[in-house]
């Protein structure tokens, strides 16, 4: 198969196994892959479209796939993504990943999950796929992803996403789902920095943890090393203060057990919403492995939710993930991890300067902008 110029990404997938009967093949795997990937590019949603899109772009495809047969039929590429194994198609996106990556030491990953709503199998007694990614929040790159098994949750989940990512010296933020020791041992074991949310069910920790913040506020901070930073915004009628406090060399006080892998402080954030005259004030605390620092708090506090903001909004609005009623075996699993190669591929193009929709009709109209996309790399 010949590409072209530095389209490379389909490189990484060219060595994924076929699980098809050798009789029954008659179109080959990258042929439907690429296919793939360029159609969930534009938008494409469902099996049935993307045999649409592939004939409508046929010429343009048959310039760099070798299309035997002419473009799958819309069972084909059903059958075909349901057999294909997701560990390996995972490990092909992670390679394709890793010959792009540019995360800058101290990035900021943000770790969350999401649930395909509409991927539950009624007939075959199957729930709704979830899936938790890790999401580069300055580079704007999903970096991996992992589904959580049935009958289990976000806290087995995390662990293996953790594992198979490769990058060094980043920030690793998760909510308080993810506020688990061994999660953090696994953090800590890659070398990275964490700030994690605290939940009330963690028990001592949580109790401990808010008890020595009312203790340093009521001494003035005296005995204990402290920093302090402060926002303020005020739009549209709405204002909103976040106070952003960090104590440090409090481990002995609060992890007596020093169960807490490279807990080096705590931090709280107070958050003052004034709406039409009413106030809501909220409180929330984190465990860091960072030095005193209740500015770089602050940052990456804001900049975990870029996850729900920058990929989570996208994925439901520009590819109505939340609509996509694709269920049958790996197929939904695989069918993520198209939309993430899309997500990444999309907002790496620069030259438009526009929303993710419009790049992909934008993509499905004009092959030239549909083959830049695809140099994103």
């Amino acid at each position: 198969m010949k590409l072209p110029p530095k389209i490379t990404i389909v490189d990484h997938f060219k060595n994924l196994e076929d699980k098809r009967i050798e009789r029954r093949k008659r179109h080959k795997l990258i042929d439907i892959v690429t296919i793939a990937i360029c159609a969930v590019i534009c938008g494409v949603d469902s099996w049935a479209l993307m045999e649409t899109y592939g004939k409508k772009k046929e010429k343009w495809l048959k310039q760099f796939l070798e299309l035997p047969n002419g473009i799958p039929s819309h069972d084909t590429f059903a059958r075909v993504f349901a057999m294909i194994d997701p560990q390996q198609f995972q490990n092909c996106f992670l390679s394709w990943i890793k010959s792009i990556n540019k995360i800058t030491e101290g990035e900021v990953i943000a770790i969350d999950g999401k649930t395909l709503r509409h991927s539950y199998d009624k007939g075959q007694d199957k729930g709704a796929i979830h899936m938790v990614s890790a999401w580069a929040t300055s580079n704007k790159l999903v970096l991996g992803q992992c589904k959580v098994e049935e009958k289990s949750n976000e806290i087995t989940a995390i662990p293996e996403l953790i594992k198979v990512l490769d990058i060094a010296g980043c920030l690793v933020t998760i909510d308080a789902m993810g506020c688990q020791k061994e999660i953090v041992k696994s953090i800590v074991e890659k070398s990275w920095e964490y700030i994690i949310a605290l939940k009330k069910n963690q028990g001592n920790l949580y109790k401990n943890v808010e008890e020595i913040f009312k203790q340093a506020i009521s001494k003035g901070f005296e005995g204990f090393k402290h920093s302090e930073f402060h926002t303020k915004q005020e739009e549209h009628g709405r204002e909103e203060i976040r106070h952003y406090l960090m104590l440090s060399d409090i481990k002995e006080r609060i992890d007596t057990d020093n169960k807490w892998v490279n807990l080096q402080s705590v931090g709280m954030v107070e958050y003052i919403r004034k709406v039409n005259g009413k106030t809501q004030v909220e409180t929330r605390y984190y465990i860091s492995s960072l030095t005193n620092h209740a500015k770089l708090l602050g940052q990456t506090v804001r900049s975990h939710w870029g996850i729900e903001n920058s990929l989570h909004w996208v994925l439901d609005v520009a590819f109505r993930e939340d609509d996509c009623r694709i269920r049958k075996d790996n197929a939904p699993q695989n069918f993520a991890v198209l939309r993430h190669i899309a997500v990444n591929l999309l907002g790496k193009e620069k030259s438009q300067k526009l929303g993710t929709k419009s790049k992909q009709f934008c993509a499905g109209w004009d092959d030239e902008y549909l083959e830049k996309i695809l140099k994103c790399i």
